[in-house]
């Protein structure tokens, strides 16, 4: 089969609270037509959020734009009536009556994609609260109890490392946020 080139992004509007189910059905069924070739990605963009359950903290996905999922695909022939036909998939968003599905633009693709690994990222939307220097105390993990002084952070993982001393010697430990409180 020859490879098929424009491929743009589409909206499939699915029962709310289905996404996953019906990313998982075009998925399914693509590979059962042997249609890959034309679908390249289905995608339900996620948020990752922090919850506190019985004093826990608990990392919940929830679905950014609740009954919505993304298809990069080339929509010929059969496949915008595969799709439709599939469980959950209430249709495409944009689509005139009886007319074809209409891709997303690009500055929208790039707003939602931007925004998917943006919010990848954001567990806890926490500012940097410390600096360089600052005495800190460990909170959690096998080192609680033991204070330290940071000495680097690495804001893309939300890691702090920490100078501490055990045994009156000082030994580097790199820890999470949540694991230090200041002193």
């Amino acid at each position: 089969m020859a490879e098929v080139k424009d491929k743009n992004w589409y909206v499939v509007r699915a029962v709310s609270g289905q996404e996953n189910k019906v990313k998982e059905y075009i998925e399914r069924e693509i590979a059962a037509e042997g249609l890959e070739d034309f679908v390249d990605q289905v995608l339900v963009p996620t948020e990752k959020v922090v919850q506190i359950r019985n004093g826990k903290k608990v990392n919940k996905e929830r679905v950014y734009f609740p009954g919505y999922v993304m298809v990069l695909a080339n929509l010929g022939g059969e496949i915008p009536h595969i799709i439709k036909s599939i469980n959950g998939v209430i249709g495409f968003l944009g689509e005139t009556k009886g007319g074809d599905p209409v891709p997303l633009r690009n500055s929208e693709v790039n707003r939602m994609l931007g925004k998917v690994d943006e919010l990848s990222v954001k567990t806890d939307n926490v500012a940097i609260p410390f600096t360089i220097g600052e005495t800190i105390k460990v909170i959690d993990g096998p080192f609680n109890g033991f204070s330290g002084t940071v000495e680097k952070i690495h804001e893309e993982k939300r890691k702090l490392e920490v100078m501490v001393k055990i045994f009156g010697r000082k030994t580097p430990l790199e820890l999470s946020y949540m694991q230090v409180e200041k002193l």
